[in-house]
């Protein structure tokens, strides 16, 4: 019988603690805050925005939101993120992805201060988590680390597969598996024999954003798996990566979709942005 990762629930849990930490922060007259880019028109993103602006509400975190059109230039994106860096009111920069296709994203996340860095893409805080530093970890793959942990999953000496490479979830979740010295193979569209992999996975995980990427005949019985896909299946219901219904009956533990990754993404940014008004107040 599977068990369900609630991974809204722990979210919650978590918004509360932080809620407390930042109360004690802004009691010393420091008001933790951040500052989200927003570039181009993308539905999604703006509903990813708002939902942040939400949990920085709750928590005690200020919130500024720059948006900019579509036409805007590659020179005017980095003068706002070299103005943030210098504004010592700010803790925690986000550059909300996808931006238009004409800008360059990695030269964006590399301008961002690697103190403000709370998205963890800056190449410092990656390099950094690759040698197992304290840094700030990107939201999704700490989030996922956090559940596993919360559900008394064993990391150590367990095979781990991510189906997935990307810089965002990927490459970083691949070193944050190998820092809780876990077994790690990534997949991906080049990989040969895919269903031969992820059978030998303790813990599978997919974050492609295909819909029913994962099915049962891909999954040994007993794993645990991870659903970090976010897709809109033809009746417009937000689902996964994984074929929930059939993969569930062979799973130990699996994540929903809603209600999984999504929230605990957003906690560890929280998380993050408080960390970061800690390090930078000395606190």
């Amino acid at each position: 019988m599977y068990k369900l990762i609630d991974g809204k629930g722990l979210a919650s849990k978590i918004r509360l603690e932080l809620k407390a930490e930042c109360d004690k922060i802004r009691n010393k007259g420091i008001t933790p805050k951040l500052a989200v880019i927003l570039v181009g028109d993308d539905s999604a993103s703006k509903v990813y925005v708002k939902n942040k602006s939400k949990a920085c509400e709750e928590i005690g975190i200020e919130f500024e939101e720059i948006i900019l059109d579509d036409s805007t230039t590659m020179e005017k994106l980095l003068s706002i993120i070299d103005e943030l860096n210098k504004r010592t009111d700010i803790n925690g920069i986000l550059l909300q992805s996808p931006i238009p296709k004409h800008l360059n994203i990695q030269e964006a996340f590399e301008r961002i201060d690697y103190r403000k860095d709370v998205d963890g893409f800056n190449p410092i805080n990656m390099g950094k988590l690759m040698t197992g530093q304290n840094t700030f970890i990107s939201c999704t793959p700490y989030g996922i680390i956090k559940m596993l942990e919360a559900y008394n999953i064993m990391l150590e000496g367990a095979n781990a597969v991510i189906i997935g490479r990307s810089n965002i979830v990927g490459k970083p979740l691949l070193q944050c598996l190998l820092n809780k010295n876990a077994t790690v193979t990534i997949c991906h569209s080049k990989t040969k024999n895919l269903e031969e992999i992820t059978k030998t996975a303790d813990i599978l995980i997919s974050a492609v954003g295909k819909i029913n990427m994962v099915t049962e005949n891909m999954v040994k019985e007993g794993a645990v798996v991870i659903d970090v896909g976010i897709n809109r299946n033809d009746q417009g219901k937000l689902v996964g990566d994984v074929d929930f219904e059939k993969v569930k009956e062979k799973a130990s533990f699996i994540t929903p979709v809603p209600g999984g990754v999504g929230p605990m993404t957003i906690a560890m940014l929280m998380n993050n942005v408080i960390k970061a008004c800690k390090i930078q107040n000395n606190l």
